[in-house]
């Protein structure tokens, strides 16, 4: 097997089907983007440690692509509990696929705005990105933002050709614990069923770092037994790997040998899962790549760090349900 290549399975045994990107894709610098991106590192360490996000993500939405980009912020899905969403699309759009991402933040932080560079940076190459916010725990428990999430994929389905996309091509995306999310609405139906759709709907799922096998949930994680229940019938139900049985969408399943938040084994799981029900699914794992590093090459200063980018929009190519979707995924920078 090439080192990099895009493997799809639903057959062959796990070994097989993974890709296990080489140790010289580790964290390169290109010269010309050096000073920018060890800037950026040094920034990024020091504010994760005071807790500044906001800035750290301003400094890495200050390198994404503006290029025939449109983009209309604080787009209101749900007046009742105040939630908006964020749309960046190509300028000349139509009939493109849709990502809808959900960012992490531990279910209990995070903001739209804040991964702006990901819009982008999918925008540049012809998807249409939707962002949405989702009331966070202690608010609200499980139902809560599952219920917020499946609203923001229903509004993506009833407004996609209204924003020049295909509502045949919606496909979700989640890093962390915004993978979670998604990847709950890919494979227990409850979910999306509320809003007249099923998993089989979606063309497919794609999940950086995700959380998808975690019970039973250690004692000292009071946050997670908080907001997914303290028995293990309540946390199964939070459990991805839980609901896979055959109806599932195909999955992109990337994640960082170096994540040290999220083990490797979540993903490694749910591809299992995914081959014992015969799925379509692809597990890529990253050499030497971390939890936050993983999400953060899809920024133009660290897109030499993982070819996250590169394959999350094979994947688009490969299952877009629309010619002119197809064609414009396939493009790259």
């Amino acid at each position: 097997m090439r080192s990099g290549e895009v493997t799809r399975s639903s057959s062959v045994s796990l070994a097989n089907y993974i890709t296990l990107i080489p140790d010289n894709l580790e964290f390169r610098l290109r010269i010309h983007r050096t000073s920018q991106l060890l800037s950026l590192l040094v920034l990024g360490g020091v504010l994760s440690l005071s807790g500044c996000h906001d800035v750290l993500f301003a400094g890495l939405n200050t390198t994404d692509e503006h290029k025939n980009i449109g983009a209309e912020s604080h787009v209101v899905f749900d007046a009742q509990h105040h939630l908006a969403l964020d749309v960046y699309r190509p300028v000349d759009a139509d009939h493109a696929p849709i990502v809808v991402f959900f960012y992490g933040g531990d279910w209990m932080r995070g903001k739209r705005q804040w991964y702006r560079f990901a819009g982008a940076a999918l925008a540049a190459h012809g998807v249409i990105v939707v962002i949405p916010d989702y009331r966070k725990y202690p608010k609200v428990k499980m139902e809560g933002f599952m219920q917020d999430a499946a609203h923001a994929v229903a509004w993506t389905r009833d407004h996609a050709e209204q924003i020049g996309g295909d509502p045949q091509s919606i496909f979700l995306m989640g890093h962390s614990a915004g993978g979670q999310i998604a990847a709950l609405l890919a494979t227990d139906p409850t979910w999306l069923e509320a809003e007249g759709m099923r998993p089989r709907d979606l063309a497919g799922f794609i999940g950086l770092a995700g959380v998808y096998d975690f019970v039973p949930i250690a004692t000292k994680e009071k946050d997670m037994i908080g907001m997914f229940g303290k028995t293990l019938a309540e946390q199964r139900r939070a459990q991805p790997v839980s609901f896979v049985h055959g109806a599932e969408p195909p999955m992109l399943l990337l994640h960082g040998t170096a994540d040290h938040e999220v083990d490797p084994s979540n993903s490694k799981s749910l591809a299992r899962a995914m081959e014992a029900n015969h799925e379509d699914v692809t597990l890529k794992l990253y050499r030497g790549v971390g939890h936050s590093a993983l999400l953060f090459s899809m920024s133009r200063p660290m897109r030499d760090h993982a070819p996250t980018l590169d394959d999350v929009l094979a994947f688009i190519h490969a299952h877009g349900r629309s010619a002119s979707g197809d064609e414009a995924a396939g493009t790259s920078l």
